[in-house]
């Protein structure tokens, strides 16, 4: 859990954009003064409960992710640099969302359950919708939202959703473990 919410850290550090989620955490914490990483636990929190009426089941790998990644996040603002040049903003910006996609496959090749947000698109999708309808709905709605409250939208935003799927699918097959074989 820690690369990812080191990965998220780097992006927001960057400062073009931050992943959609954490526009909404970003949004959230200039409204109430929390900081970002407990956004994150208590939007995670509060997204597991509306899997409750789409029936989906939380593991292991779901609360460590709920508090793990906060945590991670608000730990790595704490010592990762400004970068002070639009060079060191891309490359932190690539390193931030490189990070999160080996965080996501080592979390998911786990196998210990979906993080909230996976679990919210997956239970949507069990009732009807496609995946991709699921997971665009969510993401406009939560980078709206967080704009709306003023967290950070930009570049960065953009290519987190667009390379953010590509990314994990390459670092999860060497990362997943078959459960079944180890016994």
């Amino acid at each position: 859990m820690y690369l990812f919410g080191l990965g998220l850290a780097a992006q927001v550090a960057a400062g073009l954009g931050a992943a959609p989620w954490d526009v909404l955490h970003q949004g959230l914490h200039l409204r109430t003064g929390w900081s970002i990483g407990t956004w994150v636990i208590v939007t995670g929190a509060a997204v597991i409960l509306l899997w409750i009426p789409l029936r989906q089941r939380a593991g292991v790998g779901t609360l460590l992710n709920v508090v793990g990644i906060g945590v991670a996040l608000d730990v790595s603002l704490l010592w990762l640099p400004e970068p002070g040049t639009p060079v060191g903003q891309w490359l932190m910006l690539a390193a931030g969302i490189v990070t999160v996609a080996l965080g996501s496959g080592l979390y998911i090749g786990a196998g210990l359950g979906p993080g909230p947000r996976d679990g919210l698109m997956t239970g949507l999708a069990e009732r009807g919708l496609s995946i991709v309808a699921a997971r665009t709905l969510i993401e406009v709605s939560v980078v709206a939202a967080g704009f709306a409250l003023g967290g950070t939208v930009g570049v960065g935003t953009l290519l987190f959703a667009v390379s953010i799927g590509p990314l994990t699918q390459l670092f999860l097959p060497p990362l997943h473990v078959d459960r079944a074989a180890a016994g």
